[in-house]
C-alpha cells in the first residue's frame, strides 16, 4: 500500500536536450561461484528457495544465518505493521533534481535523481532505477529509504515516477497499468544512454514490482539490466483482488482507489471526450480499484474483461522468461500481495531466480532489523548486498559493428526537486 501525499511543489526551469543512444549486443556475465550454503545454515525462520541459490545465497549469508526477528508489538498483527509503516515510517530529506521523459505515444513521465550526483559520482557508477508501487512516487518513504542506502555506497540512483504518479506530469489520456512494460523500457533505454559506461539495475515494489517481472520477461536475453530485486509483488492479480474483497483489506482497496481518483480528477480534461467503451464516471467515482480499471484501465490497454486484464497482466507468466539475477522478497503475511500467489515452482525452476519469503513483514512493512521502527525496512540491507554481489562480479560488454554509441531521441524537461 502506499500512502499518497500531495507531494512538494517543483519549480520548472525547462531545457532541451537530444540523445542518441543505439546498442547492438549486450553481454553480461554475473558471477559463477559453486559455494554451497548448507540448509542448516539458513535459519528457519526464513523460507529460501529457487534455481539461483547457490549462486547468491553466498552474499546474504551473514543475513539469512539469523532469524527474522520483527519489532515488537507492531508487528503482531500484518495490518498493524502495514499501516505503521505507511503512516510513521521516517522519510530521508533528499534533495532530488527532476527529469521528465517525453515517452514515445506522447506521455511523459518524471525521474528524480539524487541532486548533485551528475558532478559528484564517476560516470561508470552503477545505476539503481527504482519503481515504487500504485500511486507511489519519489516522496513516499520507502523509496527513499532505499536510494539512501544505495547513495551511501556509492551507487547513483533514479526514481522512476509513472504517469501522474509523485507529480509525474499526465500529458496524454493514458494512465499506467499492470501490464504495460513500454514506459519502463524507455527510462531504461534513456538511463542507459546517458550512463553508457555504468551497469544497469532495477527494484521495484508491489504493483511496480509486478512490471518490472514482466519487464524482464519481456527482454528476456536481451534484457540491458545487470540484476533486479522484486519487493512484496503480487504476481497474480487474480489471487490480489480476490484478497482485496475480505475483511479489512477493503480498507486498502479504498484507500488505494481514492488516490487514483485523486490523480484521475486533476487530469479529467484530457478524457472529457474519449467515448468508446470507457466508463469515465465509474471510473471518476471509484470506489475500489476494481471500478477504476473497469472504467479505464482495461479499455485503455485493450483487454476484453477485468478478468482477463488481470490474469493476462500477472507476471506470474514472466518468470520462466528472466534472464537476468532476480531476488523476490516477499512476506508470508503480506494482506495485499498473497502468498498463495507467489510461483514457487517457477522461481524454483529458473536458474537466474532467488525468493525470501519472511514469516512476517505485511505489505512494504519489514519493521525489523537495526533501524526498526522508524527507520529502513529489515529489505534494504538484503537488496543492497544482493545488487553488490552482482556489481563486484558482473563485467558488461558492449559491443557494436557501428563504432561507438549513438542515440534515440528524447525530448527531456528537468527540474529541481
Amino acid at each position: 500500500m502506499a500512502k499518497l501525499s500531495s507531494g512538494p511543489t517543483f519549480p520548472i526551469s525547462i531545457s532541451r536536450h537530444t540523445y542518441h543512444h543505439r546498442v547492438t549486443a549486450c553481454h553480461v556475465a554475473t558471477p559463477t561461484t559453486t559455494t554451497t550454503i548448507p540448509f542448516a545454515d539458513l535459519h528457519p525462520s526464513l523460507e529460501v528457495i529457487g534455481g539461483a541459490r547457490n549462486r547468491f545465497l553466498p552474499a546474504l549469508h551473514s543475513t539469512l544465518r539469523h532469524s527474522y526477528d520483527p519489532f515488537p508489538f507492531i508487528a503482531w498483527n500484518p495490518h498493524v505493521e502495514t499501516i505503521f509503516a505507511s503512516f510513521f515510517r521516517s522519510i530521508p530529506d533528499v534533495r532530488l533534481r527532476r527529469e521528465c521523459l517525453r515517452t514515445q505515444d506522447g506521455g511523459a513521465v518524471a525521474l528524480d535523481w539524487v541532486a548533485g550526483d551528475q558532478y559528484q559520482l564517476p560516470p561508470d557508477s552503477p545505476i539503481l532505477i527504482l519503481m515504487p508501487g500504485l500511486t507511489g512516487g519519489s516522496e513516499n518513504s520507502y523509496p527513499r529509504h532505499m536510494l539512501t542506502k544505495a547513495r551511501s555506497k556509492g551507487w547513483r540512483v533514479v526514481v522512476f515516477n509513472s504517469r501522474g504518479c509523485g507529480n509525474s506530469p499526465v500529458t496524454t489520456p493514458q494512465f499506467y497499468s499492470a501490464s504495460f512494460v513500454g514506459d519502463m523500457r524507455e527510462v531504461v533505454e534513456h538511463v542507459s544512454g546517458i550512463y553508457p559506461e555504468a551497469n544497469l539495475y532495477a527494484a521495484a515494489w508491489s504493483l511496480g514490482a509486478n512490471i518490472l517481472v514482466r519487464y524482464l520477461g519481456d527482454e528476456s536475453h536481451a534484457c540491458p539490466l545487470s540484476g533486479a530485486v522484486s519487493l512484496c509483488n503480487p504476481f497474480n492479480l487474480v489471487y490480489a483482488f480476490e484478497e482485496f474483497t475480505k475483511g479489512f483489506n477493503r480498507v486498502y482497496d479504498k484507500a488505494l482507489a481514492r488516490s487514483i481518483r485523486n490523480i484521475f480528477k486533476r487530469h479529467i480534461l484530457l478524457f472529457e471526450d474519449i467515448g468508446g467503451e470507457y466508463n469515465i464516471p465509474l471510473a471518476l467515482n471509484a470506489r475500489q480499484v476494481r471500478d477504476f480499471d473497469e472504467g479505464l484501465t482495461r479499455v485503455s490497454f485493450g483487454f476484453k474483461s477485468l478478468d482477463e486484464y488481470y490474469y493476462k497482466a500477472s507476471c506470474f507468466h514472466s518468470i520462466k522468461h528472466v534472464q537476468v539475477p532476480l531476488l523476490c522478497i516477499q512476506a508470508a503475511n503480506d494482506p495485499i500481495s498473497p502468498a498463495r500467489a507467489i510461483p514457487r515452482e517457477e522461481i524454483e525452476a529458473n536458474r537466474n531466480c532467488l525468493l525470501i519469503v519472511t514469516p512476517k513483514g505485511g505489505h512494504l512493512g519489514w519493521v525489523a532489523g537495526a533501524e526498526a521502527p522508524l527507520g529502513g525496512p529489515w529489505t534494504d540491507p538484503v537488496v543492497m548486498d544482493f545488487l553488490e554481489h552482482l556489481e563486484r562480479g558482473t563485467h558488461k560488454t558492449v559491443e557494436s559493428s557501428n563504432g561507438p554509441l549513438t542515440a534515440t531521441s528524447k525530448n527531456l524537461h528537468h527540474a529541481e526537486v
